[in-house]
């Protein structure tokens, strides 16, 4: 996908996948579909629900992850915290522009511009949480997040190919 395209349709889902409150319980049935999904899929992923802060309010890490999963799932986390947008996002537009984690002055060891980290905002635009997974290519981490959120909130948003 043209990456102009890709980073309009991850604005899109954005702007499309917003929750109405954002609590422990909305936390738990979100990451138990996130699971559901995965072993549906046959997929091994780590997933999680982070805070702002980085409190780890919902993880789960399959069968074939390792610590090296988690470390992935935070160096996305901190792009989406600090970008406040999904991480494949940040990754569309540093490949637009040539600026990526190093030529903002980022540690590689710290951010990732890659697809895994998806904002979780309330309705209001809030920026309150973020929706990880690791274990696949990049896209298709994202576009299982985007799936799991799409189910969870039984909405429809653009998707990438």
């Amino acid at each position: 996908m043209e990456l102009a395209k890709m980073r309009e349709v991850c604005a899109r889902q954005e702007e499309v996948l917003r929750f109405e409150r954002f609590d422990q319980d909305v936390v738990w049935e979100l990451g138990q579909l996130m699971v559901e999904q995965m072993r549906r899929r046959g997929q091994n992923l780590c997933v999680a629900i982070w805070s702002l802060t980085g409190y780890t309010l919902f993880q789960y890490a399959a069968a074939g992850t390792t610590v090296n999963n988690q470390n992935w799932m935070g160096r996305k986390f901190n792009a989406v915290r600090l970008m406040e947008r999904s991480s494949l996002a940040s990754r569309a537009v540093a490949e637009m522009t040539g600026e990526g984690v190093p030529e903002c002055g980022l540690d590689t060891r710290e951010y990732v511009f890659c697809g895994g980290g998806f904002p979780i905002r309330l309705k209001s635009g809030e920026l309150v949480g973020v929706a990880l997974a690791s274990g696949l290519p990049d896209v298709q981490d994202h576009g299982f997040l985007i799936d799991c959120l799409q189910k969870y909130l039984g909405v429809e948003a653009p998707t990438i190919e």
